[in-house]
């Protein structure tokens, strides 16, 4: 099973401490009563997987670990190799894992690279990453300095990839995943950067989600959102039928100036738009290490600016703005 203690000692003499009067037990009934039906052949990857020392980490330009020449032997590379493929499918990524490119569905890198110039710096902050996924976003954050970065994703394959690769990055605790949702997090107002990357259009209440966020902010700190958008003024917003590019549960897509006005009305500050970029087949795409179906194949083969159900391809936007 999954270890939280390291993570409460973390927290015990931190701005966090207070956060430790639910989340042990809201975790302690996750293990008992949440697991998924492939959960035990997940943990077994996890578990038999090597905690490995790398002579070499990069997490400033990528999320790259290299041993010292000779120090694994090919048999343990294939094994580790055996134990990462029994986490497929890899979705955020990609991870080079002593000479192992782990190619997920999306170049989660090129989303980073078009977010990092607009952020303020990470240098000893505590960040939140809400829906992180397999947790690719957060080694960066500590490539970039953050003192702790926690994510929550309620997907347990993807916190079970992400203690895998920590295991390969030395056991480092610069970074922890919880599985939780948002909704399950008090107002713990001790994060100086949130990220929200990803999520917002899978929320029924948008507004909500957004208050949300800025719960959980330090006064000053920065929200970081980044969401599918649609052409539009203020006041155009999507909202799609049963699907969206094959997604069930998508709600609202916004203009990014109704975003923005979303944003102000829930008393954030300083809000910009930084970036808004089309989502290219090349950016999310099927690999060997995610064999179903992608984005190609849910984009109209007659026209790719349309979705298979003829809504506007997806286009996201990075917004920054702050707590007051």
């Amino acid at each position: 099973m999954i270890d939280f203690g390291d993570f409460y000692r973390l927290i015990a003499k931190s701005p966090l401490s207070h956060w430790l009067e639910t989340l042990p037990s809201q975790l302690a009934s996750w293990q008992k009563e949440s697991l998924h039906g492939q959960f035990k052949q997940w943990i077994n990857a996890v578990e038999y997987m090597p905690q490995v020392s790398p002579e070499r980490l990069d997490l400033l330009h990528s999320v790259t670990a290299q041993a010292a020449s000779g120090a694994l032997s090919e048999g343990q590379i294939q094994g580790i190799t055996t134990h990462l493929r029994a986490l497929m499918p890899w979705r955020k990524g990609p991870f080079h894992l002593y000479g192992i490119h782990i190619d997920t569905e999306w170049r989660s890198d090129w989303k980073w690279q078009r977010v990092a110039p607009h952020l303020s710096s990470l240098v000893g902050r505590t960040v939140l990453d809400v829906g992180c996924g397999s947790g690719y976003h957060m080694w960066r954050m500590v490539g970039a300095g953050a003192h702790l970065a926690v994510g929550i994703d309620p997907t347990q394959l993807f916190l079970c990839q992400f203690e895998a690769v920590r295991k390969l990055l030395g056991g480092d605790q610069r970074a922890h995943l919880l599985p939780l949702g948002i909704e399950q997090l008090p107002a713990l107002g001790a994060f100086d950067t949130v990220f929200s990357m990803g999520v917002l259009y899978h929320r029924r209440s948008p507004l909500d989600h957004l208050y949300q966020l800025k719960s959980q902010l330090v006064s000053g700190g920065e929200l970081v959102l980044e969401t599918l958008v649609v052409h539009g003024d203020a006041q155009t917003v999507l909202l799609p039928g049963e699907r969206y590019a094959q997604m069930r549960n998508v709600y609202f897509i916004p203009s990014t100036e109704a975003l923005v006005r979303w944003l102000e009305k829930c008393g954030f500050v300083d809000v910009r738009v930084v970036d808004i970029c089309p989502t290219t087949v090349d950016e999310q795409r099927r690999t060997e290490w995610m064999t179903s179906e992608s984005l190609a194949d849910f984009l109209d083969p007659r026209d790719e600016t349309k979705t298979c159900e003829g809504y506007p391809a997806p286009v996201r936007a990075v917004l920054i703005a702050k707590r007051p």
